[in-house]
Order: structure tokens, then C-alpha cells, then sequence
């Protein structure tokens, strides 16, 4: 039988004399990842770093990517329960921005994943010695070999990694929710601000003039597109999802941009703005980098393609 050993005391003694160096080349380890049932002692680790819930600058899931010929999927998985490798980011990059806009501090508890959504709140454990920490997802990589995470210098101290080490990484899907929430919120009025200045010009321009006309017939125009693209080639996909209702949510949203529909694809529901000729879908893709702060990926009748292509 195990023997079940309260590491509460193990964990404050290792991280005082864990060594930060990142030069280290532990790669005997597995490099196929998988599920692994994970025998804890069921303490959890409070939030006390207000940073960890806090509003990010911006809620970034991203599409399909690629890195050296590598190609990876970012999704929203609220019960995303990995093992693999993690290293540690270099302290050289302290002060730098993050892919979602905050700043990397070496000594905040935070990580880089390849495609969970930024911010996310995860827990890691450290598979040697069970020590645990929990950490804010907010930056993209590492794109170096098989591992699956890197760690802030004082995360990595916490649960006593030097350089490489097996872990397990489980998204916390409640303080995952709230920190999404907090930051869609605090960028909502601005997507709400923007159909006001829209609506306003036409109903101070009818009283105007006998040119009110053209006014009248503008808006025509602006919905006869809609018509038109239904030949287009190009759809520019937003973002992917395995819960439907978030894709739902964020299609309403991307309805300002376009036709925007929620694809179903196997396990996964895809955001897609549909129907769109060359000129419409690059106005889309330079609107959501603008705007949004998105990285939106295109297909060409249904293939991807370079979003840079067109």
C-alpha cells in the first residue's frame, strides 16, 4: 500500500534550496504525453497572488498556428488534465510582453502553454516530490522539443524543479471562468460603445437636408454584401472551443465583422466568419488584430491558407 505523506513542510524546505539554473538537459524523460491519475493529498493551495484573477489586457485563445513547420490548435478546455515536460523561462526575458499583453515577471507565479487560452489558471504538480503550485497561463511556448510548459523562475522554485521535470498540469475551471469573465467585462463597453457612433449620424442626418436620400440608400448598400459573398471563398476562423456555448457567445459578437456561424467539427466548435471574397476577408483579419487583438487564421474553400496570402 502507498504511503501518503503531507508534503506541506516538504514544499517550503525544497524551494528554499531549489536551484534556478535553466541549463539543465534532463531529457530522459517519455516524450509521448498522456493522462495520469495523480495521488494527492487533497490540500489546496489558496490565491493569494491578486494577480492570478485579475482582468488580463485582452482574452486570447487564437487559431491554428504554426511554428517550424509545427501546428498547433489552441482551445478552451476547462478540464485540460496533461502530463509532460516543463522547463523553466529564462529570467532574461523579465520586463518583456506577453502574447496577450501583460508583462512577464520572473517572479510572479505564472507559465507559457502552447495553445490554452490566455489567460487560464492552471495547477502544476511536480511529479517527483507531489509539490504543486498554481499558476496563470499567459504566454505562448516553448517551442523547443517535446515540452509541454515553461515556469516562471519562482514558480519553478516552488515546487522544487531545476532546469526539467515530468509534471501534471490541470486547468482550475472555476478560476478559470472568473478570470475570463473579469477580462471580457472590462473590455466590454468597448464593444458595445462602437454601434452607438454608427446609429448617431443617421438619426442627426435625416432632419438635416433634401440630401437625406443618399443617407436612406447607404444602408442599402451596406447589406447588399452580405448577398454577395455568399460565393466568396474565404472564411477567417476566430477561434475554437470545445464548450458551445462560448463559441455561441463569441459569434454573436464577431456578427459586428460578418456572417459569423459556430462550425461543429467533431469535438469542436469552430467560430467562423463565412462567405467572404479576398478584399472582404482581409478587411476582417486587419479589423480583429486591430480591434480585437486576435491572431485569426483563413481558409480558402475550406483549406487553410497564409492569412498574410491575400
Amino acid at each position: 500500500m502507498k504511503k501518503i505523506v503531507s508534503l506541506a513542510a516538504l514544499t517550503a524546505i525544497l524551494a528554499g534550496c531549489a536551484d534556478l539554473s535553466t541549463t539543465g538537459n534532463n531529457t530522459n524523460y517519455a516524450d509521448g504525453f498522456g493522462e495520469e491519475q495523480l495521488v494527492t493529498t487533497g490540500q489546496t493551495q489558496s490565491l493569494n497572488d491578486a494577480y492570478l484573477l485579475a482582468a488580463g489586457p485582452k482574452y486570447y485563445i487564437g487559431t491554428a498556428y504554426k511554428v517550424d513547420e509545427v501546428q498547433y490548435i489552441p482551445v478552451e478546455d476547462l478540464t485540460y488534465n496533461q502530463t509532460g515536460v516543463a522547463g523553466i523561462i529564462p529570467t532574461e526575458l523579465n520586463g518583456t510582453k506577453t502574447s496577450n499583453g501583460e508583462i512577464f515577471d520572473v517572479n510572479q507565479m505564472v507559465a507559457t502553454s502552447k495553445t490554452l487560452p490566455l489567460p487560464t489558471i492552471a495547477r502544476v504538480t511536480n511529479l517527483e516530490n507531489g509539490q504543486s503550485v498554481v499558476v496563470r497561463v499567459n504566454n505562448r511556448g516553448p517551442f523547443v522539443n517535446t515540452r509541454l510548459m515553461d515556469l516562471s523562475p519562482a514558480a519553478a522554485q516552488k515546487i522544487g524543479l531545476n532546469g526539467q521535470g515530468k509534471v501534471q498540469i490541470q486547468v482550475l475551471g472555476d478560476e478559470t471562468i472568473a478570470v475570463k469573465t473579469a477580462t471580457l467585462g472590462a473590455t466590454a463597453p468597448v464593444v458595445v460603445a462602437e454601434p452607438t457612433p454608427v446609429a448617431q449620424p443617421v438619426q442627426v442626418a435625416q432632419p438635416a437636408a433634401v440630401v437625406e436620400p443618399a443617407p436612406v440608400a447607404q444602408p442599402v448598400e451596406t447589406v447588399q454584401p452580405v448577398a454577395a459573398p455568399v460565393s466568396g471563398d474565404y472564411s477567417v476562423q476566430v477561434a475554437a472551443f470545445y464548450a458551445q456555448d462560448s463559441a455561441d457567445s463569441l459569434a454573436q459578437h464577431m456578427k459586428t465583422y460578418g456572417d459569423a456561424v459556430v462550425v461543429n467539427e467533431g469535438d469542436m466548435f469552430k467560430v467562423r466568419i463565412i462567405n467572404l471574397d479576398a478584399t472582404q476577408a482581409r478587411g476582417v483579419i486587419d479589423a480583429l488584430r486591430s480591434n480585437e487583438g486576435m491572431a485569426p487564421g483563413l481558409l480558402k474553400n475550406g483549406r487553410w491558407v497564409n492569412a498574410d496570402s491575400i
